[in-house]
């Protein structure tokens, strides 16, 4: 499976990159900007995407943003948002296409690696 990652925290980028690959799928890009996820969405068309919803360089809701235009451009474009809080909003955004193949993951719902 082809994965973009887009997270502009270091660490949690990495460990996410880290565990994808360890899954034995395929970081094709990793991006630390909404205008540089945009770019890597459109460009590689990924199998899946892993986008967080704040990013530089507003900190307010470019990686949100950047999905939702690349999922304008190619329906149905797989997205997981990443967030630390729950927003309704976004969740409705992102569901607003009907084309499916989003999901919303809150950071702090992981509290261990074991199934």
């Amino acid at each position: 499976m082809r994965i973009v990652v887009a997270e502009d925290l270091y660490l949690l980028r990495e460990g996410v990159v880290r565990l994808i690959e360890a899954y034995g799928h395929e970081v094709v890009a990793t991006a630390t900007t909404g205008p540089e996820t945009l770019d890597a969405l459109l460009k590689l068309k990924p199998d899946v995407s892993i986008v967080d919803i704040r990013m530089p360089p507003t900190q307010s809701d470019e990686g949100l943003r950047a999905a939702l235009a690349a999922r304008r451009e190619v329906p149905g474009l797989p997205v997981l948002v990443l967030s630390q809080h729950v927003e309704q909003l976004y969740a409705r955004e992102l569901l607003a296409d009907g084309a499916g193949g989003v999901g919303y993951f809150l950071k702090e719902s992981v509290f261990d690696a074991d199934p």
